[in-house]
């Protein structure tokens, strides 16, 4: 194998396996194990991409067909996208150990794990992609995937939440063809390193700032930034907690990954209003996200509202746009991820055990009693959530409050902090409500439900990037240091004699 073939190999492994698990439909029992073995695949594949990617210096590139860029279709993996790659592989991994052991009827269905690799294609997919085009196409390959796995959910509400996550991507996806049209129109080129070349030496086409709002909002909408949030909760309280656990700590770092590439790559230069709208919507969703958990009523909703305030810390630290707050915002990034998702899977146990299989508080007030071990996971993981130690969250919050005083922010970190107290708030009153109320009389609780093992493994890694997270940090670091030059991401794709006249030089 030609050495920049790596690139593709996270993308094929696991579609691939979508295929071979739909021919071997007839063995349902069969479908999970494979699904893992095609995941673990996958996985080991990223941890190489990265590595290569480390060896050689920033980027791997390879051109689909031999055509060479920008004329042909590019993937790339730079530091940036090897990182969220990785992020999200992991955490696919996790999700199928869980779906194995989950309770869902859904889980049964010939196409669920088929689905659930196809949903990891398309997300790798968008990562990887060197050109908008594509990007569009893989995001749409995760948007039906999620959309499907949704609405065969057990809950009677999974094809409503299913149809307001298709109806809301398909605005998503207009407003991404449109900006797309509008560059290819300006500057008659999709690959993002031409294009971040092209948007410097020409940057008074007319179309531009149409194009930039309209990506804007795309992103904005992939990572359920306020306004564009109201779509998740239902989604999250209706959709399969594997599915949830997923879209709410991966797939949502999507609109997080555009905002970093059109701050860092493609609009640097036009990008100090895109830096200032990013900040004050950040610091909405930390307090609103973080009020709007207070007051629901169900353990996923109370997740899906955080969400959204944790989001908003990544969007500041991206805001701020110095090497210390991108450090800031990657770590939060791959380390959320691990959190929510154990958050989310603990909830879904906990509702697995009810008999309408709910997460409402007044369903599952009291369960918890019989659940002591998950108890200790999700205080383990509301402590990660608000950023106290020894867990990962603490170097999250510690890092984006560091960032904020070194730039003078003392406003925003004020109202910052004052959002780990909300996070905290609502975190240890759905702990009390679950684990601490007494279950009603007269009703039982069933003896099995969704296993353990992935939260617990991924409770474990935040427990162990929180005593450990030099290496976290490292890859942060030498990744921030990649994006505040953009000329790194051009010569990689392009060549340095295609980008000698990039930044004037």
């Amino acid at each position: 194998m030609n050495s920049s073939q790596i690139v593709i190999l996270p993308i094929t492994i696991p579609l691939a396996g979508a295929f071979i698990i739909l021919l071997l439909r007839a063995w349902k029992k069969w479908q999970g194990r494979i699904a893992l073995i095609f995941i673990f695949s996958s996985l080991v594949s990223s941890i190489w991409l990265l590595y290569r990617v480390w060896r050689s210096g920033g980027a791997v590139v390879y051109q689909l067909g031999g055509w060479i860029a920008p004329v042909g279709i590019t993937l790339v993996a730079d530091y940036l996208a090897a990182f969220t790659v990785l992020m999200s592989q992991l955490v696919l991994f996790f999700g199928v150990i869980y779906a194995i052991g989950a309770k869902d009827k859904n889980i049964e269905y010939p196409t669920f794990f088929p689905l659930f690799l196809t949903l990891g294609v398309g997300l790798t997919g968008a990562f990887l992609s060197g050109d908008v085009f594509n990007l569009f196409v893989f995001a749409e390959l995760l948007v039906i995937s999620g959309t499907i796995l949704t609405s065969i959910s057990d809950d009677r509400y999974g094809v409503e939440a299913a149809y307001k996550y298709f109806y809301i991507s398909l605005l998503a996806s207009a407003f991404l063809l449109l900006a797309i049209g509008s560059l290819y129109i300006s500057y008659g080129s999709l690959n993002m390193a031409d294009l971040a070349m092209r948007i410097q030496a020409n940057p008074s086409k007319p179309l531009l700032p149409f194009a930039i709002a309209l990506l804007t909002a795309t992103f904005m909408v992939k990572s359920a930034v306020f306004p564009f949030h109201f779509w998740q909760p239902d989604f999250h309280s209706a959709a399969p907690t594997a599915v949830s656990a997923m879209l709410s700590s991966i797939v949502v770092k999507l609109g997080v990954y555009g905002f970093l590439r059109m701050t860092t790559l493609l609009f640097v230069n036009q990008s100090d209003e895109l830096k200032l709208l990013l900040i004050g919507l950040g610091i909405i969703g930390v307090i609103f996200g973080g009020l709007s958990a207070i007051g629901t009523h169900n353990a996923k909703r109370m997740l899906a509202y955080s969400t959204l305030a944790q989001i908003g810390f990544i969007l500041i630290g991206i805001g701020w746009g110095t090497a210390l707050s991108i450090v800031a915002a990657l770590v939060f990034i791959f380390n959320h991820s691990l959190i929510k998702a154990a958050m989310l899977m603990l909830a879904g146990s906990v509702a697995s055990r009810t008999n309408v299989k709910s997460a409402a508080f007044e369903i599952v007030t009291g369960v918890g009693r019989y659940m002591p071990f998950a108890g200790a996971l999700f205080f383990i993981g509301s402590l990660a959530l608000a950023g106290i130690p020894p867990t990962n969250g603490f170097i999250n919050k510690y890092l984006i409050f560091e960032s904020g005083i070194n730039i003078n922010a003392f406003l925003a970190v004020l109202l910052l902090a004052l959002g780990g107290m909300l996070t905290l708030i609502y975190t240890m009153r759905a702990f009390q409500k679950i684990w601490w109320h007494p279950y009603p009389n007269g009703e039982q609780v069933k003896a099995t439900g969704d296993r353990l093992i992935a939260p617990t493994l991924l409770i474990l890694l935040v427990i162990g990037l929180g005593l450990w997270a030099q290496p976290l940090i490292q890859i942060s670091q030498i990744t921030s240091i990649w994006l505040q030059d953009p000329i790194n991401y051009i010569e990689a794709v392009l060549g340095s004699s295609i980008a000698q006249g990039f930044g004037g030089n």
